[in-house]
């Protein structure tokens, strides 16, 4: 009987090098049974495919009323919610490595309250929060969570701050908790009706005055439909981007989607929305199968490279629209095409996740002398509204701020591969010009850009935008140095590049 183990040992080995994956289960049954050698158990485990998995959930993120609804110049308090703010995640395995996504509805969200929700995860999840892409839509008719209240020199997050970390962490541990076995795939649609650059050469120097004094090269949100227009100064993207998750069976789970519109708008004041982004993320199971009694399927819209871009077409006069009107005709719109994309792709029972981050100091742009004296001077002679830019006092004090503030500012860059499809994430409201340039040089065969992630600091204008001026340049709007878009490009396509040979 000695010879017995021996037998079996060779006899499961060359069972195991030509069984069909089918019987793998079947032959590591018998080796338990059988008490055979450990390298054999060992071989068989080793064959065994690995499981890809996915799950998905949402978290209301709607803030109380009276809080200061931000996005733009005027910040009325929050006096009713037209629908719920959430934070939607998605996780992803592919038995290996597991990365998540949480997209909050918010117009910017600072880095400190992301970084407070990956302690949390951390210590609460199984989730490395190295892995997990944070960011915000960018609707306009959110409050705001930008509060930056020190005690003793510490940052404190204020109550709204709290309750964002505490549900972005909730989000991804529920998202974890319902994983289950999924086939993935992905795919894009151009859609360039919805999308417009708003940044424009104009005819009339009047309409090029900054808060600095000076007169730029172009004009951001020039009057529709006016005889002084030129051109565009910049591109769009028209891509939406989208990723989709299946059950086994078939089911949809989620789709995450990426589109390069800033936002809509069209709320009410005192209006609390989600904008096309919660409207899109709302519409779209119906239209791929999703079970309509179910809550399980989450959709989600993620904001592009949308900085210099929104949804005016400025050769057309000013049209009057309900309030929602646009809002809903864009999310139907976008819903309709990629429900007609979705048809077309292929889902994988697996593909590779990897993912990376590197964090870059940037150089933060200081006043010269010359503005710093240019806003002293509107200050000593209390000079009227009608005789400069009427934002001048607005930039003044921020100009004032920036001269006081620190030299340099850390971002998290981050970087991922699904299969043969890249994700980067900036947190800049980003130009279009940068997201296409990135999809071009990219090592993957698709790529999409997801902005405002993992902290919210501004506008990133490219050099080349720079030189021509504009709302999006000004010192105060944008805050870092005048390559940076260069350099975070550089940074994230060398990441692209470093888990593609791993």
């Amino acid at each position: 009987m000695k010879g017995v183990p021996m037998m079996c040992d060779r006899f499961m080995t060359i069972f195991f090098l030509r069984c069909p994956q089918r019987m793998i289960q079947f032959s590591l049954l018998i080796a338990v049974a059988f008490g055979l050698p450990n390298a054999v158990r060992s071989q068989v485990n080793a064959a065994e495919p690995a499981v890809f998995r996915a799950g998905a959930a949402k978290v209301k993120i709607t803030p109380p009323l009276g809080l200061e609804i931000v996005g733009n110049w005027n910040r009325p308090p929050a006096t009713h919610i037209h629908d719920d703010l959430h934070v939607r995640c998605l996780a992803l395995s592919d038995g290996t490595t597991t990365i998540a996504f949480a997209i909050c509805d918010n117009v910017g969200i600072p880095r400190d309250v992301f970084d407070a929700a990956r302690k949390l995860i951390d210590s609460e999840t199984d989730v490395p929060s190295a892995n997990v892409l944070m960011s915000a839509t960018h609707t306009h008719s959110a409050v705001s969570a930008r509060a930056d209240r020190k005690v003793d020199g510490v940052l404190i997050l204020d109550s709204y701050q709290s309750l964002l970390a505490r549900r972005i962490a909730d989000g991804i541990a529920s998202a974890v908790a319902k994983m289950q076995p999924a086939k993935i795939g992905w795919g894009g649609v151009n859609e360039a009706s919805e999308v417009h650059n708003r940044r424009w050469y104009v005819k009339d120097e009047k309409l090029l005055t900054n808060p600095f004094g000076g007169v730029d090269k172009v004009r951001m949100n020039p009057p529709r439909g006016s005889d002084k227009l030129v051109e565009p100064a910049g591109p769009i993207d028209p891509e939406v981007s989208f990723l989709s998750v299946q059950s086994l069976d078939g089911k949809p789970i989620a789709l995450l989607a990426n589109y390069s519109l800033h936002y809509v708008g069209g709320v009410p004041s005192g209006d609390v929305s989600a904008d096309y982004f919660g409207a899109f993320a709302e519409k779209i199971g119906k239209r791929i199968g999703a079970d309509a009694e179910s809550e399980s399927f989450v959709g989600i819209m993620t904001n592009g490279t949308s900085g210099d871009v929104n949804n005016i077409a400025f050769r057309e006069k000013s049209a009057k629209h309900e309030p929602y009107q646009r809002i809903n005709e864009v999310s139907n719109l976008i819903v309709q095409r990629v429900a007609d994309a979705y048809k077309e792709i292929k889902h994988h029972e697996w593909v590779s996740l990897s993912a990376a981050s590197q964090e870059l100091e940037l150089q933060m742009r200081k006043p010269d002398p010359e503005m710093m004296r240019y806003f002293a001077s509107l200050q000593d002679a209390g000079q009227s509204p009608a005789n400069v830019h009427r934002l001048a006092s607005i930039y003044g004090d921020r100009v004032s701020k920036i001269a006081e503030g620190p030299e340099t500012s850390s971002i998290l860059l981050q970087a991922f591969r699904i299969g043969d499809l890249g994700i980067v994430a900036i947190p800049f409201e980003v130009f279009a010009e940068t997201g296409l340039d990135l999809k071009k040089r990219s090592p993957t065969s698709d790529t999409f850009t997801i902005e405002l992630a993992n902290g919210s600091y501004g506008y990133l204008p490219t050099p080349a935008q720079h030189k021509l001026g504009g709302y999006e340049t000004w010192l105060g709007t944008n805050r870092v140095q005048l390559d940076a878009s260069d350099r975070i490009s550089d940074v994230l396509l060398s990441l692209l590049d470093q888990m593609g040979q791993k």
